[in-house]
């Protein structure tokens, strides 16, 4: 018999662990967290944190995402990427990232009530968790997941007390192993994946130092150093990140995937520190060393009857794009109301197929993009003269070359101009972060078109209400209060949520109808002059893409699962089919 009893088991307390913690208590699930470690991230390793992500965050309390801003580092400061020959030396160039150039901070702004931030994860994992467990997740440190088995009431997993040694039993409904890349439930379910791990070998040293008089000037998260003979993780060069403004750092330094990961001490990290910095006198406290390996997998499927995978333990890749951690928390927001509605009675165990058929390609999306943007930087090298195999000083010659009044030293600096500029496929890929679109059963289109995308759907984010994409952001207002909303506030938060306009009254009865024969809560947004809320600035009209009395059905994800133009002869009957294939009822 098992010690103990839950209804979800998560295994890890990374940020796809915890937010899916945080999301099932809130939605009223029992559920236990439990760690292999004593505490949680030990490295700020991930740290770019999208509006997707935020918009979970905001999703989960304004308390939880006023937090997280207390903590990050603001959009302002994430800056323009510097590439230089040390961060005392020579600037070569740099570009507007992060949503920092004027036209893309438009867009940033037009797309959501968040901001995109710089948060590392030393400070977002504390804040998911405590949600959590201020929630009522049930959490257990030092303890190590070894094994589970299924059967077709639910799954026993035998875990080990670190401190005692014992090994303890613990019965769910559902597992959920969010436990990182090197995933032992992603192999004892046998997950399916496509890709090759350890394609590159890569150190992250951590470190103390005020470098403000080589920094503040022009703030950025990431400093690439363009030094010929240097090389982090494959890429050709190294890598100085802001942890903190402007005191703390993290190097990203490469080492030779073909032999053993080097011993990182504190002289070594010195050493690598001054050289980068340019700086010969310079005083570093080390916080922490670690070697990682650069991969290029992603799972197919991300399931198994009861036991789901997400996170690391779905989607490998390197840090390019800053897609690991919000991908992860991503994941949570897609599988935790679905589980909720499972465990609550209110859909059909069908429901959690879809999470797989939704997620494993976005999986396969952001490692495809993360491994493809270290290949972009391939335009900067040959544009520097630092193509792989050059020898050192004649890389230097030709990076020096750039400065000359010459013909060929004026195309030379075209080209530098051109391939940094191109690497907002990296760094300003809003499209990337935002543009994702559903298709499963849990959507349900009626034969709708997905409308094609009009410009870049990489860089550039492209609202609409077709069923499987988020719903867009506008700002609505209080009828009485004059306060106003943005569409995500006024759905989410574990329930379904239908919007409609004068002339669509229709939809709300059938709401009311449907929701007490499904036991279901179906919240409606009425929308429209002298109603509780109202579109004053036109924006919500222009956005919505449907007649005033047609409406939208919105998920618990605050994704769109169904769409019509008008008010139908029959509104309670579509309602009723329409949630019924979706909750696989």
């Amino acid at each position: 018999m098992a010690q103990i009893e839950t209804d979800v088991l998560i295994i890890g307390t990374g940020p796809a662990g915890s937010a899916t913690a945080a999301l099932l208590s809130s939605y009223g699930i029992a559920n236990m967290a439990v760690n292999r470690y004593r505490w949680l991230a030990n490295t700020p390793r991930a740290h770019i944190t999208n509006q997707r992500t935020m918009e979970v965050l905001r999703d989960l309390g304004q308390d939880v995402e006023d937090e997280a801003y207390l903590f990050a580092a603001h959009q302002d400061l994430m800056g323009e990427n510097v590439f230089c020959e040390s961060l005392a030396g020579e600037e070569i160039g740099r570009m507007k990232s992060w949503g920092n150039h004027p036209l893309s901070k438009a867009e940033h702004l037009l797309s959501s009530p968040t901001m995109m931030n710089d948060l590392p994860q030393t400070f977002m994992e504390p804040l998911l968790f405590k949600t959590a467990c201020s929630r009522g997740t049930q959490a257990r440190l030092s303890t190590e997941y070894l094994s589970h088995e299924q059967d077709a009431e639910g799954v026993t997993t035998t875990c080990r007390d670190r401190l005692s040694g014992e090994e303890v039993t613990i019965r769910s409904k559902y597992l959920v192993g969010a436990d990182g890349g090197n995933s032992l439930v992603a192999q004892h379910i046998d997950t399916p994946f496509e890709g090759q791990m350890g394609v590159g070998g890569s150190m992250n040293i951590v470190f103390r130092a005020d470098l403000s008089k080589y920094v503040a000037h022009r703030p950025s998260v990431l400093y690439w150093v363009m030094q010929p003979g240097s090389n982090v993780g494959g890429i050709g060069m190294g890598l100085v990140r802001m942890v903190r403004p402007w005191n703390e750092w993290l190097i990203v330094w490469g080492y030779d995937i073909s032999a053993p990961a080097p011993e990182v001490d504190e002289a070594m990290a010195t050493q690598v520190a001054r050289q980068l910095v340019g700086d010969p006198e310079l005083e570093i406290e080390l916080l922490s060393a670690n070697t990682w390996t650069v991969n290029n997998m992603y799972a197919t499927h991300m399931q198994r009857d009861r036991v789901f995978i997400m996170g690391d333990a779905a989607h490998r890749h390197p840090p390019s794009n800053g897609l690991g951690s919000n991908t992860s928390i991503q994941d949570s927001f897609n599988l935790a109301w679905k589980l909720a509605a499972v465990l609550k009675g209110q859909a059909g165990t069908a429901l959690l197929d879809t999470y797989s058929a939704e997620r494993a390609p976005v999986a396969k999306q952001i490692v495809t993009r993360a491994n493809q943007s270290i290949g972009e930087f391939g335009p900067i090298f040959e544009s520097l003269g630092m193509a792989e195999g050059v020898d050192p000083e004649v890389m230097q010659e030709n990076l020096e070359a750039r400065c000359n009044a010459t013909p060929d030293a004026e195309q030379q600096r075209a080209a530098i101009r051109d391939a940094i500029a191109f690497k907002k496929y990296e760094f300003d890929a809003h499209g990337v972060e935002m543009n994702q679109r559903y298709r499963s059963d849990a959507i349900e289109t009626d034969g709708q078109i997905e409308p094609a995308f009009e410009m870049d759907a990489e860089l550039h984010y492209q609202p609409t209400t077709w069923p499987g994409a988020r719903i867009p952001h506008v700002w609505l207002f209080d009828h009485k209060t004059g306060d106003r909303h943005s569409t995500l506030d006024l759905c989410g938060k574990g329930d379904f949520t239908l919007f409609t306009g004068i002339g669509g009254e229709g939809w709300e009865t059938a709401a009311k109808t449907v929701s007490a024969e499904m036991g279901l809560p179906i919240n409606v947004r009425l929308i429209g002059p002298r109603r509780a809320i109202e579109d004053l600035t036109g924006d919500w009209a222009r956005a919505r893409e449907i007649s005033d009395s047609g409406c939208i059905l919105v998920r618990p994800d605050q994704h769109v699962a169904w769409r019509i133009e008008d008010l139908s002869a029959d509104p309670t009957r579509d309602l009723r089919r329409v949630l019924g294939s979706i909750l696989a009822r």
